[in-house]
């Protein structure tokens, strides 16, 4: 399963034939290196293209592409990492274009040598890096690659890459084309069999290994991974108490971020939390969604949501032992919710878009989950872990007119069996939808 058809990949292809360099960044281990090999496949002659990659009419009126075959290099390598770091120019000569360079952020010195070369040969396709760690990294490509370079994320697997239908995928929005396509390809799914998927993460390793390797892969992702990441940039000297720290935010996920309290839970002081929680989200593993306040005039809650992006390592970090046991606890409902974010968010992403994701709660306790912003357009969404969904779940929803936008059609993500009408303006869908 490691190896699942990915919804980006036409859209990748596309950009790389549009633009000179391609960074692909995200968490570690989401399978950012085997989509670019994937794609680097696909690049060669005779090779079908996946849906939506162009038309080789289309292809061939944009500027020349790097013939394939693609190399790679990592920069994990400690002698190529060097080499980079000494040497950039050389290294290009080492490792000509049309080139993967995998965790490019080891070596920032690159990004000045790409430059050059995409100068000289003004060609695109020429160069696809990727990168787990933002930190410093985008600011670098800002600088050097303006104009030159185009971003993508890649999270774990969606929902619809694991049930096999990544190229009948679209951007979450709760219009009726969008429901009737969804509805025509989903699968059927239990709430058991989403918790399932909940519980044990969307890593693609993970779905290679089965549940009974769920706890010995966190294990290994928690020690190698992200203290690695951290201690490259923080310099944390104390490892237990930046455990704590992630195990007492992913204990808050699906709750507004409280710095305070989540100082307080870790036993650190409020900088270290904002400085550790700044670098979780700049790696991947967190999400802050940000409140819609457009309207200032109106009174509304200002602090960002807090959502692990793979809702497996958050239970594990939380201690759950099994999906049964996190279904049944106090944390399903922010699970749930957690996951469905996710999943809306990678809709957006895995396309290659950017995600107009907001929440909306003001002083009055009026709360939305996600407003989706589409053609001056929001669309409101709530998240309710029930089967029998009511119009009283989008009690909230007259409440973003505040805002002084048009409102389209509202959703109620839940466990119904399939879509159905709430209202003329609101409608269940199903979570297996996603």
């Amino acid at each position: 399963m490691e190896n699942l058809p990915r919804t980006l990949a036409p859209a990748l292809l596309r950009v790389s034939s549009q633009f000179p360099v391609l960074m692909l960044t995200g968490p570690r281990q989401v399978g950012k290196t085997t989509l670019l090999e994937m794609c680097a496949r696909l690049e060669l002659p005779g090779s079908a293209a996946p849906s939506g990659a162009g038309k080789p009419a289309e292809a061939a009126s944009r500027q020349a592409v790097f013939a394939p075959p693609r190399a790679y290099v990592t920069l994990d390598d400690l002698d190529a990492r060097a080499l980079a770091r000494r040497d950039p120019a050389l290294f290009l000569q080492t490792w000509p274009a049309p080139l993967i360079i995998d965790e490019v952020q080891y070596a920032p010195e690159l990004l000045s040598a790409i430059k050059i070369a995409v100068d000289r040969e003004r060609r695109n396709g020429m160069y696809w890096l990727t990168g787990s760690q933002k930190f410093d990294l985008m600011r670098g490509i800002g600088e050097s690659l303006a104009g030159r370079v185009a971003v993508m994320d890649l999270l774990g697997l969606s929902q619809a890459e694991q049930d096999g239908r990544a190229d009948r995928s679209a951007p979450f929005l709760p219009t009726p084309e969008w429901i009737a396509s969804a509805r025509a390809n989903a699968r059927s799914k239990s709430l058991q069999q989403v918790f399932e998927q909940i519980w044990l993460g969307a890593y693609p390793r993970l779905h290679l290994l089965g549940p009974s390797g769920r706890d010995v892969f966190y294990r290994s992702y928690v020690q190698t991974y992200l203290q690695r990441d951290v201690q490259d940039v923080l310099r944390v000297t104390d490892q237990t108490a930046f455990h704590r720290f992630l195990a007492a935010a992913a204990a808050r996920t699906g709750q507004l971020c409280n710095y305070a309290g989540l100082a307080r839970d870790a036993d650190v002081d409020n900088k270290t939390a904002k400085a550790w929680l700044s670098v979780l989200e700049t790696s991947g593993v967190v999400y802050r969604l940000q409140p819609d306040f457009r309207n200032r005039t109106q009174r509304i809650v200002k602090a960002p949501k807090l959502y692990f992006l793979d809702t497996g390592l958050a239970a594990y970090l939380t201690k759950w032992p099994d999906a049964a046991a996190l279904e049944a606890g106090h944390m399903s409902g922010a699970m749930l919710e957690t996951w469905a974010v996710a999943e809306v968010l990678k809709s957006y992403w895995h396309h290659g878009l950017e995600a107009p994701l907001h929440y909306y709660r003001d002083t009055h306790q009026q709360e939305v989950d996600l407003l989706i912003e589409s053609a001056d357009t929001l669309f409101p969404v709530e998240i309710k872990k029930t089967a029998s969904p009511a119009l009283q779940a989008a009690r909230s929803f007259p409440a973003i007119a505040k805002l002084g936008m048009r409102v389209g059609p509202g959703a109620v993500l839940c466990f119904a069996d399939r879509d159905l009408p709430l209202s003329r303006e609101v409608a269940a869908i199903p979570l297996r939808y996603l």
